[in-house]
């Protein structure tokens, strides 16, 4: 009687540590994977933002939704198309005030250096490519769209084996010129430093 009661404790504890680990193997990340990424971010423009006939730009600060989607070729290396809505940017250039929009689109390649790992946390970084497309000028004014360089780091965190938690990082290389009239009378320069978090849905 307490062999066979013996054998279904055995088995009951065995059943026990395999779910626990199906479940845990679930956390991990893997080659195929996919997921969409949704939230909410501030990008910080700094100081010194490029120049009108000589004059200082200065950009301001704006927040909106961001989103993106991504895939795993390895367990450790993938790759991310994300972008916003439009940030619309108040500016100031000698004493005039006026505002345009800004709206990024990024490619980057993700490195998750605990990919593969059973991890309910998942950092990872990424490096890549940013268009910048700039639109809502004043009258009469053109801002050229922009091609630069962008990086990122960033974490999730796993609330179940298919939704996590996340927040991120980057930092991006925005130039273009400013035209009036088809000619150039200045330029826009800044390096937005984007922060913000939101829900990671992975399939």
């Amino acid at each position: 009687m307490n062999q066979m009661r013996n054998v279904k404790l055995i088995s009951a504890a065995v059943i026990t540590a395999g779910f626990a680990l199906a479940s845990q193997a679930a956390l991990a990340y893997n080659a195929g994977d996919a997921f969409v990424r949704g939230g909410y971010a501030k990008t910080d423009t700094g100081s010194g933002n490029g120049n009108v006939g000589g004059n200082e730009l200065n950009v301001q600060n704006e927040s909106g939704f961001t989103f993106g989607a991504g895939y795993l070729f390895t367990d450790k290396v993938g790759i991310e198309l994300n972008s916003s809505e439009k940030f619309e940017h108040q500016f100031n250039a000698a004493g005039n005030n006026g505002s345009f929009d800004r709206m990024p689109v990024n490619l980057l390649v993700n490195y998750y250096p605990l990919g593969g790992m059973d991890s309910r946390v998942q950092p990872y970084v990424g490096a890549g490519v940013n268009y910048t497309r700039f639109s809502g000028e004043p009258s009469d004014v053109s801002v050229k769209s922009s091609y630069g360089a962008i990086g990122q780091v960033g974490v999730d965190l796993a609330v179940t084996e298919n939704v996590s938690l996340n927040s991120f990082a980057s930092y991006a290389d925005v130039s273009s010129d400013i035209r009036t009239g088809g000619e150039t009378v200045g330029k826009v320069d800044m390096d937005p430093l984007t922060v913000g978090g939101g829900v990671t849905f992975r399939f």
